[in-house]
């Protein structure tokens, strides 16, 4: 062969691989689960809840004993954790999670915590827990008696922490209906996918509010009309 062919095949190959490798790199950095979602048709980082599920709404009291619930937050998008004060692993990183994902959304939405180990969640408990990873006043942290808090366990399927066995670690979110849309459990769980989703939870939002609003905007436009034609 030609060595100068030989030579630009080479070439060739080399940077066909360099370009191979960028996209792969690419898809594992910054973005990368948001971006494997909608590759996959989803168009979600996390996963779709049920289609059609009613909201479960609950009503608790947080670490400073004032009430907390669900459909106060109506006309938000929430996200809702389940953790437990004493926890050293699963909780903190869902709670560094979120706090990243708040910081790179820009403004702040609603985090409810609900306890599930009733029995060890004290209020002083919960209060250093959101001390220690920086989410006082970002996040609220809900307790109850294990009869208050097992039928919001049942509702939004989650195993309690037990003796022999952990709990449901998963992150959901809760559009503005205060229904379920998506989950994200917690080892697959980043902040960039969170940001992916709520964005487009808050989309939704402004998306509705838009179509609401077209008709009366219509109305006043074609009263307007009507008046200068007279």
């Amino acid at each position: 062969m030609n060595p100068r062919l030989a030579f630009a095949l080479a070439v060739l190959v080399a940077c066909a691989a360099a370009a191979v490798l960028g996209v792969s790199l690419a898809a594992r950095g910054d973005g990368g689960g948001a971006r494997a979602a909608a590759s996959a048709g989803t168009g979600w980082a996390g996963a779709l809840r049920p289609p059609g599920l009613p909201p479960q709404d609950f009503d608790l009291r947080d670490q400073d004993g004032k009430p907390a619930s669900l459909a106060a937050y109506r006309g938000q998008v929430v996200i809702l954790a389940f953790m437990y004060s004493t926890c050293e692993d699963t909780c903190p990183l869902q709670a560094q999670t979120i706090k990243g994902a708040l910081d790179d959304l820009g403004h702040e939405l609603p985090v409810l915590a609900v306890s599930v180990d009733p029995a060890d969640d004290t209020p002083a408990r919960a209060r250093r827990f959101l001390v220690k990873q920086g989410m006082t006043g970002r996040m609220r942290f809900l307790l109850g008696t294990r009869a208050q808090l097992a039928p919001v366990w049942k509702a939004y399927a989650i195993q309690p922490q037990g003796a022999d066995f952990e709990h449901s670690a998963y992150v959901l979110l809760i559009d503005r209906q205060g229904r379920q849309r998506v989950g994200h459990p917690a080892e697959e769980m980043t902040s960039d996918g969170l940001v992916h989703d709520l964005r487009r939870l808050e989309g939704e939002g402004a998306r509705a509010q838009a179509v609401a609003a077209k008709p009366a905007s219509d109305a006043s436009a074609a009263s307007a009309r009507s008046s200068a034609a007279r």
